[in-house]
């Protein structure tokens, strides 16, 4: 049996430097707190097709994406809670399902197609999305995070996330952190999640502070820095060298 729970939000990345973040995390004292767990790890498995097409579908930046991963808080034990979460964006607005079941039952269901016992409408989105693009582990992707939310208004969050790493091997979420690093040195990737628009008092701080929203996708950005090469590299060289792949 599984936890389900579903959000929808909107969600404004931007990526800052050192001193940036530093600027900034002084700006939003008193404003908001950093929630119970403080610097914590995130660990996730993300799924796709095995030409990735739901990667290279994003980063196209279409009106509508999805994207299927199993996420873990630190590295879980078989007993541990994992969260098999499916989040989908549309016209700006992040609507995310998650379903909480033991490591070893996600695993079991994720990986080898065991769906007995999985109810729910939550794993019934999930049943589509799998059997749709026949998913298959892809990509883990870890980071270490400050989640911080608002004193006047809980619903506001704001996430920094550090030493974002990546890599297509070893794919369980049970065999540790590490991989290649895909920010630059001292770089943060800053989320802003709310219910509706980003508060004026925030804009105003955020525009004094010359930062301005992005589009980075984690997936995404080890996707290029890390696979496009290996997956595409005949194609990636013609193209570049004005080869034959301009019919």
């Amino acid at each position: 049996m599984s936890e389900q729970e579903i959000f929808q939000r909107y969600e404004k990345k931007y990526l800052l430097e050192e001193g940036q973040f530093q600027l900034l995390k002084k700006e939003l004292e008193g404003k908001m707190t950093m929630d119970q767990y403080g610097k914590h790890t995130i660990c996730n498995i993300y799924f796709d097709t095995p030409d990735y097409l739901l990667i290279r579908t994003s980063l196209e930046k279409p009106v509508y994406k999805e994207k299927l991963r199993l996420r873990s808080y630190g590295i879980p034990k078989e007993e541990d809670l994992v969260f098999v979460e499916l989040k989908k964006k549309y016209y700006g607005i992040v609507y995310k399902r998650r379903a909480a079941m033991k490591m070893s039952d996600a695993r079991a269901y994720l990986y080898e197609g065991k769906r007995e016992g999985k109810k729910g409408q939550v794993i019934k989105e999930v049943n589509y999305t799998l059997d749709k693009y026949g998913l298959e582990p892809k990509v883990y992707l870890s980071y270490d995070r400050i989640a911080m939310f608002g004193n006047m208004d809980p619903n506001l969050r704001v996430t920094f996330d550090f030493n974002i790493r990546g890599r297509n091997t070893a794919l369980d979420l049970t065999n540790g952190v590490y991989g290649e690093n895909i920010l630059g040195n001292g770089q943060v990737l800053m989320e802003v999640k709310t219910a509706g628009a980003i508060p004026v008092w925030m804009a105003r701080i955020l525009g004094e502070a010359g930062i301005f929203t992005t589009s980075f996708s984690k997936y995404g950005e080890f996707y290029k820095q890390e696979i496009i090469q290996d997956v595409f590299g005949d194609q990636v060289q013609k193209t570049a060298k004005g080869g034959s792949n301009c019919a």
